[in-house]
């Protein structure tokens, strides 16, 4: 009886297909080209990145010492000494601007997400928060300047820290809204099968699940907001004291910050402050470092 099976002793010059991957084939030429081209550029991209961190690294590094952090900035002529008044004043002018910018741009997003995301207001408020996200950080500065140095009458850690808020609100704003955009239905209609309120589907269901997203769109607003210069320049100006002096807390008084001590000491003619800058610029890098990645590990961590 005759058989088709190729396994059969009468189909011995039957050889199984080529399943190897030809190079030259069209194709597989093609992706090759494509996967090479996205790595060349990918790596390109890295080039500007490194060079910045390994010039910091070499020339900020060697100055790096704990006065930096417990000293403050020397006189023109002046050797050694410190920022550790900038790095509080950084900390105080971002937190202010976190504190107005976190909560205000998560609630707009809750309305735009959930609440009303086809209104009128709704379309409106996006348009405005796009616009914003390309305003000139300048103008934020002089924004702030008329509405509080002008009304307080004096530079403060206050009005720096309603510059560096408008700056951040936007970016909170689209990337809260897009996270909680990215709960599914089901989940939101399984909650509200349970009984849940609208309110307590947003709080329990919602903010939880895109808590991630939204701590992605806070890491960016404040590693923007920690090396904005011009709006400081407008509102806290700068300081050589401390902003706890005497166990008194000038919050309403010029206030030192990291970008505008590099500003101002970069184009000093003394060395001491120019390495300074250097060091400064090194710290301001890495406290933003830091900041994004303990921002993801909490982000994962609460997925």
């Amino acid at each position: 009886m005759s058989t088709n099976n190729p396994f059969d002793s009468g189909a011995g010059d039957w050889q199984p297909p080529d399943l190897g991957r030809s190079l030259t084939e069209g194709r597989a030429l093609r992706s090759t080209l494509l996967s090479g081209l996205a790595w060349a550029c990918a790596l390109l991209a890295s080039v500007p990145l490194l060079s910045v961190l390994y010039m910091l690294i070499v020339r900020g590094g060697s100055r790096l010492s704990l006065e930096l952090f417990t000293e403050l900035p020397p006189a023109g002529f002046e050797e050694g000494g410190g920022f550790g008044n900038a790095i509080v004043g950084t900390f105080v002018t971002v937190g202010i601007g976190a504190l107005i910018s976190i909560p205000f741009g998560i609630l707009a997003a809750v309305f735009l997400a959930e609440l009303g995301p086809d209104s009128k207001l709704a379309s409106w408020a996006r348009f405005c928060a796009k616009t914003l996200t390309g305003l000139p950080s300048i103008l934020a500065g002089v924004f702030a300047y008329a509405l509080v140095v002008l009304t307080t009458g004096t530079y403060s850690a206050p009005a720096g820290g309603v510059a560096l808020a408008l700056l951040m609100l936007p970016t909170v704003v689209l990337t809260a809204e897009e996270a909680m955009k990215m709960v599914t239905q089901k989940m939101k209609d399984a909650a509200y099968g349970m009984g849940c309120t609208r309110t307590q589907v947003i709080m329990k269901v919602v903010l939880p699940t895109a808590l991630p997203g939204i701590l992605t769109g806070v890491m960016l607003a404040i590693a923007r907001a920690a090396g904005e210069t011009a709006p400081l320049l407008f509102t806290a100006l700068f300081s050589n004291f401390w902003l706890l002096e005497e166990g008194e807390m000038h919050l309403m008084a010029p206030i030192a910050s990291l970008s505008v001590l590099i500003y101002n000491f970069s184009g000093m003619p003394f060395d001491n402050q120019i390495e300074l800058a250097w060091a400064a610029s090194l710290v301001l890098v890495m406290f933003v470092l830091i900041f994004n990645i303990v921002s993801r590990v909490f982000g994962q961590s609460k997925a």
